[in-house]
């Protein structure tokens, strides 16, 4: 169990350095690197012209990803039940509840509303934020896709005032105060040398798992993705076939160009990764990875008009895995009985690395720079796609067979 009154303490010290200085921290950049307008119209100028509702789902559906990832049958899987996932994003989205309502009736999913309980929004600062567009597509992405994974769990959003990463953390303590059994961030800002004092927030939720995304910028490290104590999640580009009967099916898998991943320049390895990943001094990000590329991208309901367009549009980023992610860690949580934190989770995947049982389709192709090897996916560990990408159901089994530290 965390300790509020010294977590609240830190979050007081977050502006200023330990050393008296102040401290300064760019603000938080959303996951996602931009939605992928298949409709956009040749001759229109999104900029001075009304925006365009697309009333078309365009990009993969819930139901080809758990094929391509080998996501359990619905009736055979908790659903995620007696969980909660939180997702942490900035300022607000008003019609977040509303769309969600439009994704789960087009995809055919249970209802999760406020007046079911599945549901629940609130703001870290007492009053409802700003809104903006940008955040609220990530909203969407977020929260349609945690539910597309775990229907069964709930889904609390928690709105931070801004974007900036002080205002995002007491976000994320209220998440945790709200006894979430994980929580999601698909958001980073560049590591800077105060990191490992914040640390200290995530580390006192040794309870929950703590998933973030790994940043959409290529080869380089954010936080808090780069923390020892998060678990993170980098990015892929799937090509995707279909049967004639419509089911997707895996060609192939390969790291996308634009996912983030390094060395960090100031934190230790986690625990995992000191055991596992000798040949690392230092904490190597991601640790695993889930399809990014926008032009493979996920289909979302946004209504709040976002570069001149609103409705269906197709989005990708690091920041879809996250959601998704976390959604899996629900449902193996539900399936085990009991919960699963972040070192439970890496432990129990690394200590598969190199194993004929791995539950990752291990992703050996691509680049994400020009830094030689260390831009390279390879076989095994790799600095794009960590261990690799779910098999869902393995994962699960082996997430809930009581592995642990």
């Amino acid at each position: 169990m965390f300790q509020k009154s010294a977590v609240v303490g830190l979050l007081v010290c977050i502006s200023t350095a330990i050393t008296g200085q102040t401290l300064s921290m760019p603000p938080a950049a959303p996951g996602h690197a931009r939605a992928y307008y298949r409709l956009a119209l040749p001759g229109h100028t999104r900029e001075s012209a009304a925006p365009i509702y697309l009333g078309t789902p365009i990009g993969l559906t819930p139901a080809n990803v758990r094929t391509l990832y080998d996501f359990p049958a619905v009736m055979s899987s908790s659903g995620g039940k007696g969980q909660t996932i939180a997702l942490i994003e900035a300022y607000d989205d008003p019609n977040i509840e509303a769309d969600l309502a439009i994704f789960d009736i087009q995809f055919g999913l249970p209802a999760c509303t406020t007046v079911n309980g599945c549901f629940k929004k609130i703001s870290a600062a007492g009053v409802a934020p700003k809104v903006n567009a940008g955040w609220a597509l990530e909203t969407s992405l977020d929260v349609e896709w945690a539910h597309a994974i775990a229907p069964q769990a709930k889904i609390l959003l928690v709105e931070a005032a801004t974007d900036s990463l002080s205002d995002l953390l007491r976000a994320v303590v209220l998440a945790a105060e709200q006894k979430a059994n994980v929580i999601s961030m698909s958001w980073g800002v560049p590591e800077f040398s105060a990191e490992t004092e914040i640390d200290s927030i995530f580390q006192a939720f040794s309870s929950i798992a703590l998933v973030a995304a790994s940043g959409d910028g290529g080869f380089g490290v954010v936080y808090p993705a780069a923390s020892p104590y998060v678990l993170a999640v980098g990015g892929t580009t799937i090509e995707v076939g279909y049967s004639k009967r419509g089911v997707a099916q895996r060609l192939g898998e390969t790291a996308w160009s634009a996912s983030s991943g390094g060395i960090s320049q100031f934190e230790p390895p986690s625990v995992a990764q000191s055991v596992f990943l000798t040949e690392f001094p230092s904490r190597a990000v991601p640790d695993i990875a889930y399809l990014a590329d926008p032009y493979t991208g996920l289909a979302v309901f946004d209504s709040i008009p976002y570069q001149g367009y609103y409705g269906w549009l197709q989005v990708g980023g690091t920041s879809a895995g996250a959601p998704q992610w976390s959604a899996l860690i629900a449902l193996a949580s539900s399936n085990a009985g009991h919960a699963i934190n972040t070192a439970q989770v890496a432990y129990a995947l690394y200590s598969s690395l190199g194993s004929a049982s791995l539950p990752l389709f291990d992703i050996t192709i691509g680049t994400n720079g020009l830094c030689g090897t260390a831009c390279l996916a390879s076989p095994g560990f790799d600095l794009i796609t960590g261990l690799g990408t779910p098999k869902a159901s393995a994962v699960i089994s082996t997430l809930g067979s009581g592995s642990s530290m």
